[in-house]
């Protein structure tokens, strides 16, 4: 269980973090800004994407898994 959760979790961080990253380039005020910064500042946006990504993804894992072990647990 602890396997399909990890895969789940880095299956939904990947989609996520696409998802993410393709809403930053259709906002033509994130993607004007994106440009103008420094290598630096453009790390840091990235990790944050990719941070916030995991997040949403660890969050929605937690609750699919652990409703899915509390309906098993109400059905027995």
């Amino acid at each position: 269980m602890i396997k399909l959760s990890l895969l789940i979790m880095l299956l939904l961080t990947v989609v996520i973090g696409m998802g993410l990253r393709w809403r930053q380039d259709r906002l033509p005020q994130v993607a004007a800004a994106r440009r103008r910064q420094g290598l630096v500042a453009r790390g840091k946006a990235r990790i944050d994407l990719w941070v916030t990504a995991a997040a949403i993804a660890t969050v929605s894992t937690i609750l699919v898994i652990g409703g899915l072990h509390w309906l098993r647990v109400w059905f027995e």
